[in-house]
């Protein structure tokens, strides 16, 4: 099985960009109620993942919402959070890492971020795999 039979598209995932200050990132995530969203830069390339925390943490060091204006989200997300895999990756790599994850970041082999994985997406294949067996 291809890990791509589970992807939801780019086109189909809120973002946030690179070049976005912490008050852009603060509303973006706060209007798409998720907890974590993927951040690429202007080429498309996965970043990294900015969560509630990551924002949080952020917010509590500034003085005002005004200093907001002025904090690069490429500063505050943690690179190391919530790795891609490649669209070539194993579905036994994919399982593994959504056992830590919301959601799986996917790449190309240019490191291009294509779209993600959700453990809900992947939950619902196996679901529907075991209730058409019984």
């Amino acid at each position: 099985m291809n890990l791509l039979f589970f992807l939801t598209p780019k086109c189909d995932v809120c973002v946030l960009h690179s070049d976005y200050t912490l008050r852009q990132a603060v509303e973006k995530l706060n209007s798409s109620g998720r907890s974590a969203i993927p951040v690429i830069d202007d080429e498309g390339h996965y970043c990294g993942t900015a969560s509630e925390g990551d924002l949080l943490r952020a917010v509590l060091k500034e003085d005002s919402q005004k200093d907001w204006e002025h904090v690069r989200l490429m500063n505050i997300i943690r690179k190391d959070f919530n790795p891609p895999v490649s669209a070539f990756a194993s579905i036994e790599d994919l399982l593994q890492r959504a056992m830590e994850q919301n959601f799986v970041p996917v790449v190309d082999d240019r490191g291009m971020f294509i779209g993600i994985v959700t453990r809900k997406a992947i939950l619902r294949h196996f679901i529907g795999t075991l209730q058409k067996q019984n």
